[in-house]
């Protein structure tokens, strides 16, 4: 595709290629500034349905050009369309994201004359009441940050989210397969009801939605479920991958993290090099061994302080070699620069976490995408052993919405009453239409919640008038309905500094009330010892030490899914289509874990008895199981797991 402007017409309203579609000064910039020869298969096939204004959702690789591709034709239609004030939303489920796609965007809309603005919890109130005021073209914000601004009295959605016309969602599958999804949906449903609709078109505005996505298994699923109460044309962009060679990938078997440290001391030392880890605390554990076998490294996870994160990130980014020790927050397209070698300690959950973990290497011209797991466990061997096998039977897990979100209806309800004042019954009803509907929550049941809401005076009623009620503002009312927005909830952490500066958050259970003896705490992969507890304001101020801490965090793995769980059945049976990938050590360990498991069968549920208990093999995942349980439990079984 060649950027000079000649066109070769093939009929009266075909041109040769789409990006002759482009506005002349988009063109001018990724020619002289960006110097791009031509745009990526990804960009160009996104092109025409962005520009004919689908809901499309783009599926391509970590750094694949996914946000060019959504904000190319966006642009474009913004300077061909003379669009104005607010624009464009940009939301992310993470705010760190947020901040690495400012710099990238940013520099894209100043080129052609347009601003970009960020709105979180950390951003400073000085810059949110200059956005109230001068609305910049593109917002990048999260869910629960624009719910914030429609409930604020301190913004007028009416005036920010007039001239609203497109939301690009990106990592969109972390939304769809959770109930934030839930939660997305209803907020744009709420969101359209206060942008102007076109004059031809009746109310309420139809937002063009645009999701972007690294690997997901049902792309079209998402793009129908992203577009509820949309009557857009859907549009999914999955370009074929390029030819080439196998990823590189190895499953070793190292026993200890101790060993998994030592390996990583001894392999690519001059290269720079990615670690998951798949807990916070394994990943601080990791960091300390990696430093005290002198490697340089570098650690980050969500637990940490905004200011230590990005100041990690940073750093790493710029260094020529190293290790960056780092959770699943590493999958997401944040920047840390070129990267030569990623590593697994164990495995993680789904083929779409390995796929995102690999897809941060092999990036330059002439390497290969590669990926070590380093298994310190038997349960991890296994799951990185079925894990290979189902990629290597091109399987990924599809994004699924957890059944019946009445937590977020319920929220929504509430929200949506301390948003605009009063709503009849009929309209908060209305409002709430969209969720209920991809749900497939019965109506009835909604009117039911809604009338619960009543009686326990979370909302009142006044001759057919809702309003929020006194126990809405008594429960939740405090520093600004914050509590409100939280509807995915946890234990509140405590807040770590040293000085006036904060490291990080940790579980309230990593102190122990009355303790006597002086406490450490291992955080941001130093040990620091613990001086004053404030439990009522829940921050604890540390200082460094040299001897090993202790540290625990809230939160669970996400469980297996039915697709893992039957790849583990493969290897057992041992019938895997990734033997190739096992090292020399893996091999035999694997081996005897199919010795083990000789009872098992091609298909169907295998029982064992041992010890009076009874094991049920379904290879069916968590989802399933945990329904069986409660059927066995609705039959008298006392003790289920």
């Amino acid at each position: 595709m060649g950027w000079e402007r000649q066109r070769t017409v093939l009929s009266a309203d075909r041109m040769t290629s789409p990006a002759d579609r482009l506005h002349p000064a988009l063109v001018h910039h990724i020619v002289h500034h960006y110097r791009w020869p031509r745009l990526r298969p990804v960009q160009e096939m996104a092109l025409d349905p962005i520009l004919d204004g689908h809901n499309t959702v783009i599926l391509a690789p970590t750094a694949g050009g996914k946000t060019e591709a959504a904000f190319l034709p966006l642009v474009s239609r913004m300077l061909d369309e003379d669009w104005q004030g607010l624009s464009v939303l940009y939301l992310s489920p993470i705010r760190a994201l947020l901040n690495n796609q400012e710099h990238r965007l940013r520099e894209m809309l100043t080129l052609v004359g347009h601003q970009v603005g960020v709105w979180h919890g950390d951003i400073p109130d000085s810059e949110k009441e200059r956005i109230r005021h001068e609305p910049p073209s593109v917002l990048l914000t999260t869910p629960e940050s624009l719910e914030g601004m429609l409930i604020s009295r301190r913004t007028s959605a009416a005036q920010m989210f007039a001239h609203l016309q497109a939301v690009v969602i990106d990592e969109v599958h972390a939304f769809a397969g959770s109930d934030r999804g839930w939660h997305l949906l209803a907020v744009l449903e709420r969101l359209s009801r206060w942008t102007l609709p076109p004059a031809d078109v009746p109310s309420p505005a139809d937002l063009q939605r645009i999701g972007l996505s690294a690997t997901v298994g049902n792309t079209h699923d998402i793009v129908h479920w992203l577009s509820h109460g949309s009557a857009r044309p859907r549009t999914t962009i999955d370009p074929p991958r390029p030819d080439g060679d196998l990823p590189d990938v190895t499953l070793d078997w190292v026993a200890t993290l101790e060993n998994a440290a030592r390996v990583l001391a001894t392999l690519h030392r001059d290269e720079k090099r990615l670690v998951f880890c798949d807990s916070r605390v394994q990943a601080e554990e990791l960091t300390v061994l990696l430093r005290r076998l002198d490697v340089e490294t570098w650690i980050t996870h969500s637990s940490l302080s905004t200011d230590v994160r990005s100041r990690t990130e940073q750093a790493f980014a710029e260094a020529s070699r190293g290790v960056i020790v780092a959770t699943s927050a590493l999958e997401l397209g944040i920047d840390i620069g070129d990267l030569q070698r990623v590593f697994q300690i164990d495995a993680p959950w789904t083929v779409a976490s390995f796929l995102q973990r690999m897809g941060r290497t092999g990036r330059r011209e002439g390497t290969r995408p590669n990926c070590t797991f380093l298994a310190i466990t038997e349960a991890g061997l296994l799951r990185a052993a079925a894990l290979l096998d189902a990629w290597r039977h091109h399987a990924v897990e599809p994004a699924t919405a957890p059944t019946a979100p009445f937590h977020v209806l319920a929220q929504q309800m509430i929200a949506h009453t301390l948003e605009c004042g009063t709503r009849t019954r009929n309209e908060l009803l209305d409002t709430t239409l969209t969720l209920c509907e991809a749900a497939a929550i019965d109506p009835i049941d909604a009117e039911q919640l809604l009338e619960h809401l009543v009686d326990e005076q979370l909302l009142f009623e006044d001759e057919g008038v809702l309003g929020l009620g006194d126990e809405a503002t008594a429960q939740l009312g405090r520093r600004n309905f914050l509590e409100l927005l939280s509807v995915f909830t946890s234990p509140p952490p405590f807040t770590v500094l040293q000085g006036p500066r904060e490291i990080g958050q940790v579980s309230a259970s990593t102190f122990e009330p009355g303790e006597q003896v002086q406490q450490t705490l291992l955080l941001a992969g130093r040990t620091w010892r613990v001086g004053t507890i404030d439990w009522a304001r829940r921050k604890a101020w540390v200082t460094p030490m040299e001897t090993v801490g202790k540290v625990r965090f809230e939160g669970q793995g996400p469980g297996m899914s039915a697709l893992l769980a039957a790849a583990h059945r493969r290897v057992l049976l041992g019938s895997s289509a990734a033997e190739e990938h096992w090292s020399r050590r893996a091999a035999p360990v694997l081996a005897g874990l199919r010795d083990e498991h000789g009872f098992l069968q091609d298909d169907g549920v295998v029982g064992t008895l041992e010890d009076r208990t009874i094991t049920l093999w379904t290879f069916a995942g968590d989802r399933a199981n945990r329904r069986l349980g409660h059927w066995f439990r609705l039959l008298g079984w006392e003790r289920v797991s």
